[in-house]
């Protein structure tokens, strides 16, 4: 997999947004220019240079993005220039309120609740309320059909230390448990919730 590397010497954030400005000028859209600027940067520069273009030109950078650009090449700019919580909440957000919430699709709110550090999930469900004025886990209840929810919203209100050694031994004993849910078709069982709520992955 390709490495993104920040150059050593990165210009100011004013100078970025100048830069992409430019790319959006004439008849058609500078698409090296933004993968130059926005595609070697890091999160922290990329929020900046956001802040920066809205205080020079009086435009959300997304907003511009969205309209310059299409297809694949847009959505993959867009996500990318959002700040991480705020690009899951929204990936989570478009899931939940699409007409067909496959078990396919409603693993993109798996993936942010397990695969991510308990304080980046934090700030997913604090980005959440604060764009949809809603939480994550009551549009989740609303709007997916029991009893996945009560699976789903276990694992989005979850908070994982991951900073301990497992035992292996409890380990052991809840694989079986799990196994035996799973065998079973109770997923949604209590005790079963409370090992996939609370137990570290990886």
């Amino acid at each position: 997999m390709a490495t993104i590397r920040v150059p050593d010497e990165v210009p100011s954030a004013a100078q970025d947004s100048e830069t992409l400005n430019q790319a959006f000028r004439g008849w058609g859209t500078d698409e090296k220019a933004i993968i130059r600027v926005l595609g070697k940067r890091n999160k922290s520069q990329r929020k900046k240079i956001r802040e920066s273009y809205r205080e020079i030109y009086g435009k959300d950078l997304i907003d511009v993005l969205t309209s310059e650009l299409s297809g694949d090449f847009m959505k993959a700019v867009v996500l990318w220039t959002y700040d991480a919580a705020e690009r899951d909440a929204r990936l989570a957000n478009n899931v939940l309120n699409g007409k067909k919430k496959s078990i396919d699709k409603l693993k993109i709110i798996v993936e942010i609740s397990c695969t991510t550090s308990p304080n980046h999930l934090i700030a997913v469900r604090k980005a959440y309320c604060s764009l949809f004025d809603s939480s994550l886990e009551e549009h989740i209840a609303s709007s997916v059909p029991f009893p996945l929810a009560k699976v789903l919203v276990t694992l989005a209100t979850s908070f994982r230390f991951d900073k301990y050694m497992a035992d292996t031994e409890v380990a052991t004993i809840e694989a079986g448990m799990l196994r035996e849910a799973i065998t079973a078709k109770k997923l949604d069982h209590d005790h079963v919730l409370y090992i996939l709520g609370t137990r570290k992955h990886g």
